[in-house]
């Protein structure tokens, strides 16, 4: 079976298993507080220019989402997310289990837009009693977004200005960030993210890690006493020194970059193959998750020797299924496919 359902299927990348081997038999202190750990952090803060900003360190995309959005809101305020966000549909109610519910808008092709920020807090605030409701506490978007498309930087500050309109602070989930930053629409940097962001992620389960993402926080405020609430939420990983190990590794010399063009080129490859066959897209992505409309009878034999992510029904014979490349995608599978697949009718 050759799998395309997501991109965190195979294990880590050579150089980070390398690495992961030839550290091994090291001793080093525990929780992160060891000197791989702060290389990591460094190189972090240099790809940010920022050497301010605070870097933490969690296992997985959900546990840095939860922990950090229980950090920074106030009981009785929520997080402002679309519709298709991923805390408002892939936790399983792991924001709303801290108590904190996600206060959903329509999306725009997968986005959370400036003017549905707003027109969230104008509804709230002119209500007769702002507070019998939940109070919009932050704003969280992800790049790339759960359809594969990139937020630019006019869109990126255009919601940076709603949220200083209304005091909110602004989360950024990377889980896929290299996809998007080496996506050609991206007109903008690591250091942009650090200034227009209070907290972003640089994910590394999506993206050649074991497992880890990389959490960074330019707003002083919301860091104060995070470690106790990292601690409190079971993210404070006794053996930290495996987490920034992999993220030295990835991000000393582009690696991580480099892992996310290739995605990004296998993913396009694929792409452009089945649209000369005649096929479709019901999304518009320029990352590595791509969206084909596919004959259901044709997805029948398919799923004989490939797996795929089913997304939507589109008609009564027709789905779209997500088709993920990752680090580890190989030529010869995606030829595999293509070659199985007939030009459309």
């Amino acid at each position: 079976m050759i799998q395309f359902q997501c991109d965190y299927l195979e294990g880590c990348h050579p150089r980070v298993l390398q690495a992961l081997v030839e550290s091994n038999a090291d001793q080093a202190a525990g929780y992160g507080e060891d000197p791989i750990c702060e290389e990591a952090r460094d190189i972090i803060r240099r790809l940010c220019h920022a050497p301010e900003a605070a870097v933490h360190f969690f296992v997985g995309g959900t546990q840095v989402n939860r922990t950090l959005i229980a950090a920074t809101l106030r009981p009785h305020q929520g997080a402002v997310s679309c519709d298709t966000g991923h805390i408002a549909v892939h936790e399983s109610g792991a924001i709303e289990s801290s108590g904190h519910k996600v206060l959903t808008t329509p999306n725009d092709n997968g986005k959370l837009t400036a003017a549905a920020v707003d027109a969230l807090c104008t509804a709230h605030w002119s209500e007769a009693a702002p507070d019998h409701m939940v109070q919009p506490g932050m704003v969280y978007i992800s790049n790339p977004t759960e359809n594969g498309t990139v937020y630019t930087r006019e869109e990126l500050l255009s919601l940076r200005a709603v949220c200083d309109k209304w005091k909110l602070p602004l989360y950024l989930d990377g889980a896929r960030l290299a996809s998007a930053m080496e996506c050609p629409l991206c007109d903008y940097d690591y250091a942009f993210l650090a200034e227009v962001c209070d907290a972003f992620t640089f994910g590394g389960t999506k993206l050649g890690a074991l497992f880890g993402e990389a959490l960074v926080i330019t707003n002083r405020e919301m860091n104060r006493d995070f470690r106790y609430i990292l601690k409190q939420n079971g993210g404070l990983l006794a053996k930290g020194r495996l987490l920034g190990l992999q993220f030295r590794e990835l991000l000393k010399d582009g690696l991580y970059n480099e892992i996310g063009r290739r995605e990004n080129e296998m993913a396009l490859y694929i792409r452009r193959s089945l649209e000369e066959k005649g096929y479709a897209f019901l999304i518009d992505s320029p990352t590595n998750q791509q969206f084909p409309i596919f004959p259901d009878d044709l997805l029948e034999t398919l799923k004989e020797k490939y797996s795929f992510g089913f997304w939507e029904k589109t008609d009564a014979r027709h789905s779209c299924v997500r088709i993920c490349t990752s680090w580890a995608t190989r030529q010869e599978d995606v030829d595999a496919l293509l070659a199985d697949i007939p030009a459309a009718k």
